[in-house]
C-alpha cells in the first residue's frame, strides 16, 4: 500500500536528516521502504537540496596556508628549497632530497 505523498513533509524530512549528515541514498531508501513513491522522494530531495543550498554561506576566497618550521627553542628555521642542480647531485649520489 502506497502512502499519500505530502511533499512538504518529505522536504522537511530531507532537510532535517541531511543536516544530521545522513547520506541521501539511505534517506531515499528508507522513505521508499515506508511506502513513498520514488518520484515523490526524488522530487522532494531535489527541492530540499535547493532550499539548503540557498541557506549555505558563500565562500568568497580561499584561505592561505603557510608552513613554518620551528626548532626545540621555538626559533623559526628558514628552509630554502633545493635548486635543480642540487637535486641532480643528490640523485646521482643515490640519496633522496
Amino acid at each position: 500500500m502506497r502512502r499519500p505523498d505530502n511533499k512538504t513533509q518529505l522536504i522537511d524530512y530531507f532537510k532535517r536528516n541531511l543536516s544530521k549528515n545522513y547520506t541521501s541514498d539511505t534517506l531515499k531508501f528508507a522513505l521508499v521502504k515506508q511506502g513513498y513513491s520514488r518520484t515523490a522522494v526524488d522530487e522532494a530531495f531535489v527541492q530540499a537540496t535547493k532550499e539548503l543550498s540557498v541557506k549555505a554561506p558563500v565562500l568568497k576566497e580561499k584561505p592561505i596556508i603557510r608552513h613554518e618550521v620551528y626548532d626545540m627553542n621555538d626559533n623559526k628555521i628558514n628552509i630554502e628549497p633545493f635548486s635543480t642542480w642540487e637535486k641532480v647531485k643528490f640523485f646521482l649520489k643515490g640519496r633522496s632530497y
